[in-house]
């Protein structure tokens, strides 16, 4: 029995669970933080598996369980930054048979909001300042994103041009005029930190270039440069 007013016995104490016992689901995600974290501060080469493991608090063995190899995490921090969007957009782009002025100005602001986020810009940011001496790197962002996205692309605007929505433009002309802007401004801004007066951002950027895109896309303009006019039915 227990004695009268006798102090409540405190509970066993148990080990604290590690943190990653504790939350399994999320270790793939902790580990890519890591990763990015330091593939930034350190840079590709100088980041060894090691650094990755301490800096998410597991062991050396715990990351190889997840990638493989430090291009692995390159591939996985791709996909998960921006593999699923650029698949998204690519599905759209295949299916639209109208005037692309009007998909792009619904597609170009979800991509800017996107790239709002550090951790998604962080990405192209790092392959950009990387890809001089870990080519494969480079490699392996077009095959994740651009390979999707540029045939798409490139089959939007040759539809448009054949359809009369737009005037007579080369596809990949068209293409390069849309995204050329958009990838000097994230160099400018993200990896030499020149940025725009008034901290213009990207869905500033992607206003501008579309007000531009209206007037520069009028079917009612002669074909650009060696393009062949579209037929007339």
């Amino acid at each position: 029995m227990t004695e009268p007013n006798a102090p409540d016995q405190p509970p066993p104490q148990t080990e604290a669970a590690p943190k990653f016992r504790r939350r399994k689901e999320a270790r793939p995600d902790e580990l890519l933080d890591a990763a990015l974290a330091l593939f930034t501060e350190k840079g590709f080469d100088r980041t060894r598996v090691e650094d990755i493991a301490r800096r998410a608090g597991v062991s050396k063995g715990a990351v190889y369980l997840y990638f493989p190899s430090k291009d692995a995490m390159i591939e996985a921090l791709v996909d998960r930054a921006v593999g699923g969007v650029a698949q998204s957009v690519a599905a759209r782009l295949n299916d639209f048979n109208g005037d692309p002025r009007v998909l792009l100005r619904s597609l170009l602001p979800m991509v800017a909001a996107k790239l709002a986020d550090p951790k998604v810009i962080a990405v192209p940011r790092l392959v950009v300042q990387e890809a001089g001496g870990h080519p494969r790197l480079a490699a392996i962002y077009r095959a994740r994103v651009i390979d999707h996205v540029l045939p798409a692309a490139r089959g939007m605007f040759a539809r448009a041009v054949e359809a009369g929505h737009i005037r007579a433009i080369d596809p990949d002309l068209a293409l390069r005029l849309v995204m050329g802007p958009l990838a000097l401004h994230a160099i400018m801004d993200q990896v030499f930190d020149i940025h725009a007066s008034g901290g213009t951002d990207f869905a500033a950027v992607f206003d501008g270039l579309l007000d531009i895109l209206d007037a520069g896309l009028d079917p009612a303009l002669p074909p650009v440069g060696g393009a062949t006019p579209r037929k007339e039915s």
